[in-house]
This record gives C-alpha cells, structure tokens and sequence, in this order.
C-alpha cells in the first residue's frame, strides 16, 4: 500500500482519503500464495458485498508468472471477466509488455481478444529522448480515434499531446521522422529532420 500510495502522490493523486474512508480500496496478493481460483473469488467476493464499481488489476503478470497452466488462465480469466461485465464492473487490466525500444514488443499470452478496448504505451526515441506514446488499437463497440498521440506523466497531471503525424513506426519503437521540426510537449524536446 505504500509504494502505491507514494506512486499515486507522484502524480498528483491523492487517494489516502478515499482509502481511508472506504470508497477507494487497494489489496496486495502474492500470485505465490493465492490459486487463480481464490484470486477470483476474492474478487467477486468484494463485488458483491463492498458494490465495487471498478476492479483494476496491476498486473496481471505476476499472477500469470506464478501459474504454469495457460489454458487454466486463460478459463479463469474469460469466467471472472464475464463475471465482472455481468456485473456491470469496469475492469482494467495492466499488462507488461516485453521488448523495449526498437525491440519486438511480446505479450506474456496473447489476451486482447478478452477486453472490450486494448490502450498502448509505447517508448520511442525522438531526437536524443525516449518519450512516450498512446494509442487506441481496439475498442469493440463505437468508435475510436487511430491516431498515435505523446503521453506524459508529469508530478501533476497525465498529458496527452497532438497526434504524431510526422512521425512512421512509433509503435515500433524505432520511428522515423519524416516531417517539418516542431515541438513534442513544450518545445522541450525539439525535432529536427536528419
């Protein structure tokens, strides 16, 4: 609870009072000492009688690196998930991804197909700097926007920039520029064609 409490504070988020009060609630499991199945009940058990209205789970792969079945997973995940939707429950999942710049980007098991909208964080080079990018790359229902846009988590705020137009391969890690010089957030970081 501290390091996520420090975590929060880090960008400007205070959620002490809301943990304090009840209305916000933060549990730490160890994926060694908890079965996917008791993961889950504990999950639909705090459903049920604290009306949780949101369950984020930070991440997911601690508990897949403590289980050594991946159908097994993949059941107890799509059966909580149906669960929690049924519920009317937002539920966001953190992934880490695999590779950093440049490199292939792996996910630990392919589970995209089980969320209603997948959200990409990327790191990218841009003349000297590693920034970061967003994007949309599902959403099941509606429509969404396809652009690559800056993110930035300030000691403030979350940012997020204009789209990166000028830029190909940011996703990738390894973009290539191919527009005018301008300014990523603030003018601090200045691109210059090569």
């Amino acid at each position: 609870m501290n390091t996520f409490e420090h975590r929060t504070r880090g960008i400007g988020l205070n959620l002490g009072p809301l943990v304090e009060d009840g209305r916000v609630l933060v549990e730490q499991w160890d994926p060694d000492q908890i079965t996917p199945g008791q993961f889950a009940d504990n999950v639909r058990a705090r459903v049920e009688r604290d009306n949780v209205g949101i369950v984020l789970i930070d991440s997911l792969n601690g508990l897949l690196n403590a289980l050594r079945n991946e159908e097994t997973v993949l059941a107890q995940l799509h059966e909580l998930l149906a669960y929690l939707n049924q519920m009317g429950v937002l539920t966001v999942i953190i992934v880490a991804q695999h590779g950093l710049l440049g490199s292939v980007i792996a996910s630990p098991l392919d589970i995209s197909y089980l969320g209603d909208t997948v959200i990409m964080l990327r790191f990218f080079e841009a003349n000297g700097a590693v920034h970061k990018a967003i994007s949309v790359v599902k959403k099941r229902t509606g429509g969404h926007e396809h652009t690559i846009r800056e993110f930035e988590i300030t000691d403030t705020e979350l940012r997020v920039g204009p789209p990166l137009t000028a830029f190909r391969g940011v996703l990738t890690g390894v973009p290539e520029y191919n527009g005018d010089a301008e300014p990523l957030f603030d003018g601090r970081a200045r691109v210059s064609p090569s």
